[in-house]
This record gives structure tokens, C-alpha cells and sequence, in this order.
């Protein structure tokens, strides 16, 4: 089986992309990849849960919502780097989270990376 790492660096209402990138990993999932996803600097809003959608004052619906529904797709725990478990959005998660240091050893464990 493939092993694949998403890392994630857009933030929670910044763009379609955020989307995009969620719905492709979901889909990676469903179909048999061994798929883990790191969140990295502003993709750390996606652990935010407590917003809500404003349709007058947000472009782009709460891509949030999408990172709840990860245990469905075995997407749990969300990789975070080490450095930031002291973060309020980490902090206040109630996600299953595994704290990882991002670097070379830690990349080379996966057969692709996929870097949104």
C-alpha cells in the first residue's frame, strides 16, 4: 500500500483551494492510500471549530468542517509539528492530533508527498 503525507498550508477561509485539497485527500483515502496529513502555519485555523459561516462576511464556506468529518476517511490522528503545541488553535482542539517533528527522516517514511 502507498503511503502518502498532505501537508497542508492554506488557511481555513482563504481560498477554494482549501477545499480542493481537502476533498483530494478524502478521496485518497477512500481508495486505499495510507494517507496521513500534517497542517502546517495557517492550515493550523482548520483545527478551529467554534466559527461560524457568514455568507455577507466569508468568500469560501469553513473548510473546518470537512477536517471534523476526517475520522470517517482514517485520517486521524492530524500530524502537527512539535513546535507548535503551544498554539490557542491546537490548544483548543478536540481533534485526535500527533505532535511530529517535521524533517528528513520523518519525510523519507512516506512513498509520495503531496504538498497543498
Amino acid at each position: 500500500m502507498k503511503t502518502v503525507l498532505v501537508v497542508l498550508t492554506h488557511a481555513n477561509l482563504a481560498s477554494l483551494q482549501v477545499h480542493e485539497s481537502l476533498s483530494a485527500t478524502m478521496v485518497l483515502a477512500t481508495f486505499g492510500c495510507d494517507v496521513k496529513v500534517l497542517l502546517k502555519d495557517a492550515a493550523l485555523s482548520l483545527l478551529q471549530t467554534d466559527q461560524q459561516f457568514d455568507q455577507l462576511k466569508h468568500a469560501f464556506k469553513l473548510a473546518s468542517n470537512m477536517v471534523d468529518s476526517f475520522e470517517f476517511y482514517d485520517l486521524t490522528p492530524i500530524l502537527i509539528e512539535q513546535k507548535n503545541t503551544q498554539h490557542p488553535f491546537v490548544q483548543k482542539s478536540e481533534q485526535e492530533l500527533e505532535f511530529i517533528e517535521f524533517n528528513t527522516e520523518f519525510v523519507q517514511r512516506f512513498d509520495h508527498i503531496l504538498y497543498w
